[in-house]
């Protein structure tokens, strides 16, 4: 088994990791538990590209274990955990990944795992998908289909369907109630402020935080910094959402007019140059910017080095002054990529068994239930079933429709 690593002396401590949060995921111990007596992945081929820490690997090797050969990269080049990836490769994944992939060698970590022919895959982004569609097409057609974890590569894939290019069937995991309302939300909310904090090592209480954004993970992130006792600005392009900021007690306004007032800038869009050069122009000295969106375009990195007369390193690798014309330093973390994995170490636990025991049962309903080309919603029984599960992990148990009640809702 080939593998792209880093150091594979780094696995011990990566082993520990995953032993970590594997006791902290009990969705993924009941498939898992299944899994040993029934390898439904038995004869696939299963691809990944997903932010490659030991939540994902504990994921890669249920897959393993369920009788799938799996490769997997990771959807970032900053997000890689290179003692993950080193423990992963001695647990039967074949493994390509590394932490600080340029360009180039990013790419040919995605093509080294395409390199399997999958049958089954599981992106992120769109990564895999978007190589499936050019200069790996050949590989495309004994695709069964796959699952999308984002909201940028559920966007993309839209996109590619609309226009009816879709080669094979994918599953909109991102969409999914037991995603969305929960990893988006609380997920991202926690963990961007996890990674800011422990970066910045500053106060975020009494500060002013602006969130380009009021989707779910936007809504979680300003949700946490009022509760860290900050004061929150939303933009936003949507009006739905902006009257939803409103009612939930933060101010909004438009880039423009926060960028003077802003200590702390969060963009989580999915979309490009959410903040540029005009919005640097009218930033103060010292304010700190920040992705939690999905790839390095969301702050304009280019335009803001290209503004800098140079740069200043920070307290820590994950943090970089740009010094302005007039003086003033803007500190971007994480070069602009997603900061709660480039510079923390992602969702808790317990959010992402949600996720990934979704992504799982995804796979198993793909071929289950063979699909032409095209995007499908998750399973409403899969999504009944992760949160069924997650109550019962929790010792909950919540109320059920009397015969007397469902006949009263059949009414006419």
């Amino acid at each position: 088994m080939n593998h792209t690593l880093k150091n594979p002396a780094l696995a011990e401590s990566g082993h520990r990791k995953m032993d970590w949060v594997i006791d902290r995921m009990p969705i993924l111990a009941k498939i898992r538990e299944r899994y040993r007596h029934t390898p439904v992945f038995q004869g696939q081929r299963i691809a990944i590209s997903l932010h490659l820490e030991a939540k994902t690997a504990v994921l890669a090797e249920l897959l393993h274990i369920g009788g799938a050969t799996v490769s997997i990269t990771s959807s970032n080049p900053l997000t890689a955990q290179d003692d993950v990836a080193a423990a992963l490769a001695e647990r039967g994944v074949t493994v390509h990944a590394f932490r600080g992939a340029n360009a180039d060698e990013f790419d040919q970590l995605h093509q080294r795992v395409l390199d399997i022919e999958p049958t089954l895959i599981i992106d992120d982004g769109g990564e895999l998908t978007e190589r499936l569609h050019t200069n790996r097409r050949a590989l495309a057609d004994q695709v069964r289909g796959g699952a999308e974890e984002t909201t940028t590569g559920v966007t993309r894939l839209k996109a590619l369907a609309k226009a009816g290019k879709l080669l094979y069937p994918m599953i909109l995991v991102n969409d999914a109630d037991m995603k969305h309302l929960f990893d988006n939300r609380y997920g991202t909310g926690q963990s961007t402020w996890d990674g800011i904090v422990r970066t910045t090592n500053l106060v975020v209480a009494g500060k002013t935080v602006v969130v380009a954004g009021y989707g779910w993970c936007g809504k979680g992130v300003a949700e946490r910094a009022r509760g860290l006792g900050a004061r929150v600005i939303v933009t936003e392009i949507n009006p739905v959402r902006a009257n939803e900021a409103i009612m939930d007690g933060h101010q909004v306004m438009t880039m423009h007019q926060a960028a003077p007032l802003g200590d702390y800038f969060i963009t989580v869009t999915g979309n490009t140059h959410v903040i540029h050069a005009d919005h640097f122009a009218r930033m103060k000295h010292g304010a700190i910017l920040a992705n939690a969106g999905h790839f390095d375009v969301e702050v304009d990195v280019r335009g803001l080095r290209s503004l800098a007369v140079d740069t200043v390193p920070g307290r820590t690798p994950e943090i970089t002054g740009y010094r302005m014309p007039d003086g003033r330093i803007l500190w971007l973390l994480a070069e602009g990529r997603l900061v709660n994995l480039a510079a923390g170490d992602g969702h808790p636990a317990e959010i992402m068994d949600l996720t990934f025991g979704l992504q799982a049962l995804s796979l198993e309903n793909l071929l289950s239930h063979p699909r032409a080309p095209g995007v499908y919603p998750v399973d409403p029984a899969v999504d009944a079933w992760v949160a069924q599960i997650r109550l019962e992990a929790l010792g909950i148990a919540i109320d059920h429709l009397t015969p007397e009640q469902k006949a009263y809702l059949s009414q006419y």
